[in-house]
């Protein structure tokens, strides 16, 4: 990945990395009884699943940034070929799904809510990450944080107090998001989140106000100390059901606010980070990863250890932790292999990579192992384990040519994402000097200064020059288009990425060729406005297929032993209400992605769908390429929307028909999709049994919609 999950992409010098090794963990009698009794104390819980034969009593889900089921040198084995422990694990209890895709823009934060709450980036509020951008009213630019709890406003450190004041996360209504947590504290389970993006404390700027009060001891502590604060409150949470002794008051537990939450939340209470919740969860001492190291920030500090810090054995320790003690919900996160905490990012093979997914592997054969021991298996546990996305390698061929990492190493001497000046670019070889601010990145979203229509003469002139930029590539000597793709908010409100706060909306979003990232500088190239950085290696949130497609897989009660699936088409919409299903639970909304029948043993399939199996797989099958920003109807309106910002004619007529065109498919689309996801989200979670005759009529509209975009993008070849 491109620095570390919580990164502000506009700031990276600011990136401090808590990259922590791992290695062997040995079990002590003491620790092994402290887990028995805590495992017993976890079975008597009220947490009441309504799985189907009742076998589910645990819900363990594990998010990685940045590791790859698929390899990135044919002969280098990919990351999880590297970690047998989990690999195997997953595939011998259950499925490994190798064609599961990203939303629109693929980077950790949006990935991250997209599969926590089944829903797109429009209806979840993040469409551009990990900081976004807004317009103020004078019409300049300011940047907000994607990572701020799940309640808090928009976070823009650097324009306190913005001006902007929607929440961080946002409904297609304007509303704050529902939580993902909701559906297990009302079935009476606690629900633990180690790192998970959004569900605990991400900062101490805003969230600690949001949380705690701006007048309470923590926020006096976060002003006075904000290092300690952060290894205090960040990063660890743990949502309880009513009632329970966990999140008691006198544990330190306040009050967990949901106020636009469907249905209402009320008297639930949470710990918020590890000072509070790691009494709870090691109460004979100091919380010790799975190395039996304490737990500490890069201070010595013990507490959270940042979000770099959540290596296998780190994190790891935490859902252990949290399992044996009265937490059976569990939600974690990963940090990538491949970052190199001393230097230069790693390649694939290297030796530096190859030792850390070493002791990832370690780590998780720790973990089954000590699971076990607690009565905590595939049994009784519904196991999630995915990425928020693939990545892009940029190098050169390694050293020696034919090294596989594991037994031959691999050195690179041309390593390193090419860092590009637009500004320099476009004032070089356009003379267009139009201001502008832009979200870095290799999917840059540019903000024209004053927030131009889409079709004004300025936005046109300066879509147009973007569109044919060139730079000679240091890697092959070979010259190169900038951009690959490039969407306005016409497409970008196809693609799901329009939000309900307009402020948030780019003048245009530049999907590039991933070898590059995309910044501003000077307004000329008399000093290079391209070099290749080896600091990152490793871009993603474009649109390619080494980024866009990735791995999920599920394994526990209710899970066909399938092995290996690399058939089944899915995207991160698709794992909640899957999980949702698997569980016997349900959200208070209707999801975007559908439950993934073809991985579900027939007695854990919803009635209706069982009953109608092949209907409504085909069914669900159809719906994801219409909808999915990386499916099939999106995969060619990218093309149609380029080719329009892209063009120049006579009163801009091109570009005016082809967004004519895209609208109306949009509309159309929306239209078809929402009577498919109503027919499935009934049979999911209702009792409904397809119509023959609805049945019949939203295939046919969605085949004739897929034939008439098809063919369009044909005419404009």
């Amino acid at each position: 990945m491109k620095g570390f999950r919580g990164q502000n992409l506009l700031v990276r010098v600011l990136i401090v990395a808590l990259l922590v090794g791992v290695g062997a963990y040995a079990f002590t009698q003491v620790r092994t009884f402290a887990h028995a009794t805590a495992a017993s104390k976890s079975a008597t819980t009220g947490c009441q699943l309504n799985a189907p034969q009742g076998k589910v009593k645990h819900v363990i889900y594990l998010q990685f940034d940045n590791v790859h089921l698929s390899r990135d040198n044919a002969n280098v084995p990919s990351d999880l070929e590297q970690m047998p422990n989990l690999l195997n694990f997953m595939k011998h209890n259950g499925v490994m799904m190798s064609n599961n895709h990203t939303p629109l823009i693929a980077h950790t934060a949006t990935d991250f809510l997209t599969s926590l709450t089944g829903v797109y980036p429009d209806r979840n509020g993040m469409a551009e990450s990990n900081s976004y951008g807004y317009y103020k009213p004078d019409g300049s630019t300011g940047f907000a944080s994607s990572f701020a709890y799940w309640t808090a406003p928009l976070f823009d450190k650097y324009t306190n107090p913005p001006t902007d004041t929607t929440y961080n996360l946002l409904t297609a209504q304007g509303k704050n998001a529902p939580a993902p947590w909701v559906p297990y504290t009302r079935a009476g389970c606690n629900f633990g989140t180690v790192g998970m993006a959004n569900t605990a404390l991400e900062n101490t700027g805003i969230d600690i106000p949001t949380v705690f009060g701006a007048n309470s001891a923590e926020a006096a502590e976060a002003k006075a100390n904000p290092s300690l604060a952060q290894t205090d409150y960040v990063g660890i949470a743990v949502h309880c059901a009513q009632g329970s002794s966990v999140c008691a008051t006198a544990n330190n537990g306040k009050t967990d606010a949901l106020p636009d939450e469907p249905g209402g939340y009320h008297n639930f209470q949470a710990l918020y980070g590890h000072k509070y919740v790691a009494p709870q969860i090691s109460p004979n001492g100091p919380l010790k990863d799975l190395n039996g190291n304490v737990i500490q920030d890069y201070k010595g500090n013990p507490g959270f250890p940042g979000f770099g810090g959540l290596t296998a054995s780190t994190s790891l320790a935490y859902v252990a932790a949290m399992q044996e003690h009265n937490v059976p919900i569990t939600y974690a996160y990963m940090s990538d292999a491949h970052d190199n905490p001393n230097g230069n990012a790693y390649g694939p093979g290297e030796a530096g990579y190859v030792a850390r997914l070493k002791s990832y592997d370690q780590a998780f054969g720790t973990f089954f192992t000590r699971l076990t021991k607690d009565g905590i298996n595939a049994s009784n546990t519904l196991f999630v384990v995915t990425a928020d996305e693939g990545d892009h390698f940029i190098g050169g061929a390694p050293s020696p040519a034919n090294c596989n990492g594991v037994t031959l190493p691999c050195n690179y001497s041309q390593i390193g994402e090419l860092t590009t000046n637009l500004t320099g670019l476009l004032a070089t070889q356009k003379g267009i000097k139009t201001p502008f601010d832009l979200h870095y990145d290799s999917a840059p979203m540019a903000y024209l200064t004053g927030n131009p229509a889409r079709d004004a003469a300025v936005t046109r002139q300066f879509e147009q020059a973007v569109a044919s930029l060139t730079e000679k590539s240091p890697l092959n000597g070979k010259t190169q288009k900038l951009a690959n793709y490039l969407a306005d908010p016409v497409e970008l409100k196809l693609l799901h990425m329009v939000t309900a706060d307009p402020a948030r909306t780019p003048t245009f979003t530049l999907f590039a060729n991933p070898d590059y990232y995309v910044q501003t500088g000077a307004a000329d190239c008399t000093q290079a406005c391209i070099y290749e950085d080896p600091g990152y290696a490793w871009n993603h949130g474009d649109i390619s297929p080494d980024i866009n497609r990735t791995w999920l897989a599920f394994a526990g009660p209710g899970v066909k032993q399938l092995g290996v699936d690399n058939t089944t088409w899915a995207d991160h919409t698709d794992t909640r209400p899957t999980m949702m299903a698997l569980l016997g639970l349900k959200d208070d909304y209707a999801h975007d992605g559908r439950v993934l029948f073809e991985v579900m043993q027939n007695n854990a399939l919803p009635p209706a769908v069982r009953d109608h199996l092949s209907f409504y797989i085909h069914l669900a099958q159809v719906y994801k390429q219409l909808n999915a920003p990386v499916g099939a109807l999106s995969m060619v309106t990218w093309r149609i929307s380029t080719r329009a910002l892209a063009s120049h004619s006579a009163g801009d007529r091109t570009y005016n028909q082809l967004e004519n065109q895209l609208q109306l498919i949009t509309e159309q689309r929306n239209g078809v999709t929402s009577q498919m996801i109503a027919a499935l989200e009934s049979a999911e979670f209702g009792h409904a049994n397809p119509s023959t005759r609805s049945q019949q009529s939203m295939l046919t509209q969605a085949n004739a919609l897929q034939d008439r975009v098809v063919k369009m993008a044909a005419a404009q070849q």
